[in-house]
């Protein structure tokens, strides 16, 4: 494996991905869900630091 392959690896193992009670999907890094609640939900400020799944791979995927 390349050393940039090493490095993708590393950081896809570092996210999560939250299945969120708005319906859409975030890739966070563990680091920024250290308060996650399931229950609740992200809050904006987790929002803001995660990926909205949508916005790269299109509401239809």
């Amino acid at each position: 494996m390349s050393m940039r392959g090493e490095i993708i690896s590393r950081e896809y193992q570092s996210m999560k991905w939250i299945q969120d009670v708005d319906g859409k999907e975030y890739a966070c890094y563990h680091k920024d869900l250290e308060k996650f609640d399931p229950k609740a939900g992200l809050s904006e400020e987790q929002k803001n630091q995660c990926m909205d799944t949508s916005l790269v791979l299109g509401d239809s995927w």
